[in-house]
């Protein structure tokens, strides 16, 4: 199948010093920050990207002196946001939110990229782990994976589905929901995972599997009801709920990822400190809770170790982009 805001985060704490240029390289790392960095997200904000940028606002706020600059770019499954970053200056001031679309799906997706995310954008810090959920409307009356199967059996014209993009994981989820079941599904795709839960909270589609985090108070509200986790074990902040495999969906394991990259030629100095501060700020308990409280796990990994992390994803993801039968042109 083919498929052919700036928001200002606080104000700065700290009065960096003066940029000191290097002959020919860019800014000194010494005197880095000594303006806001900008963070490019590939999806609206609202959405997972943004959740976590937030939670570790103060922490890297206090100790880099300069305050986030959130910038949306929605499009393509991550990857409008993803290009914007690649074509940034290298010089520390940009930096992209990436996850499993960009950087673990989306290089066997698609095949004319103008840019390469593995080279282009390489990687400073993993944020998190998390699982997708299967969420319903609130008041669904489909109260259990079997239920709802036998309903889009009965329907298939109803059995609809929202995603966060073409090439996402919530794509993905739920063509291999379709593909395990023998049940005919049909995608719906948003520009970002806030419009995709916004879709189901509305009754404009049936169901979604997307990030955990971005669903979770949707669902403790009682807006939306969570069926299922799609990772082969249950996850630890959301024990009471059933894996898709549990509910009767063979041999169904999807995770999440979402990390942070950069422009590839950033001076590496610029990436480590960035790399550890992240690390750093993922260890430190209260965050960590809150990131739990959303439905997430922290995976804190540094820029080297991060970047061997997406080389083996991409290796995961492309047989099943290939069984998919998806691809973007």
């Amino acid at each position: 199948m083919t498929i052919g805001r700036r928001t200002l985060l606080g104000a700065g704490l700290l009065a960096a010093p003066a940029l000191a240029r290097a002959q020919g390289q860019g800014p000194a790392t010494g005197s880095w920050p000594d303006r806001p960095i900008r963070y490019v997200l590939g999806g609206a904000a609202g959405g997972v990207s943004d959740i976590f940028l937030r939670i570790m606002e103060s922490r890297l706020r206090e100790k880099l002196g300069q305050p986030l600059v959130i910038d949306p770019r929605p499009g393509a499954g991550g990857m409008v946001g993803a290009e914007v970053t690649a074509r940034a200056t290298p010089d520390g001031y940009s930096f992209y939110v990436n996850h499993i679309a960009s950087h673990g799906i989306g290089p066997s997706l698609y095949k004319r990229l103008s840019f390469d995310p593995l080279k282009d954008l390489p990687g400073v810090a993993r944020l998190a782990f998390l699982p997708n959920v299967l969420i319903v409307k609130g008041d669904s009356p489909h109260r259990t994976v079997a239920e709802l199967i036998a309903f889009m059996r009965a329907n298939p014209e109803r059995a609809t589905f929202a995603s966060a993009g073409t090439g996402t994981s919530s794509h993905l989820s739920g063509v291999l929901l379709g593909l395990r079941t023998g049940v005919e599904v049909t995608h719906v795709p948003y520009r970002g995972t806030a419009p995709s839960m916004a879709a189901v909270m509305n009754g404009e589609v049936l169901f979604a599997i997307d990030n955990a985090p971005a669903s979770r108070q949707q669902v403790l509200a009682g807006m939306l009801r969570a069926l299922a986790v799609s990772t082969a074990a249950r996850a630890a902040t959301m024990p009471e709920l059933p894996t898709l495999q549990e509910a009767g969906v063979p041999d169904f394991d999807v995770s999440s990822w979402y990390g942070i990259a950069a422009p590839a030629a950033t001076p590496r100095p610029i990436l480590e400190r960035l790399g550890a501060e992240i690390v750093a700020a993922l260890q430190d308990p209260p965050i960590a809770q809150r990131i739990r409280d959303y439905g997430a796990e922290p995976a804190p990994l540094g820029p080297a170790e991060y970047d061997t992390f997406m080389r083996a994803e991409v290796a995961k993801w492309a047989p099943v982009v290939r069984a998919s039968g998806a691809s973007i042109d």
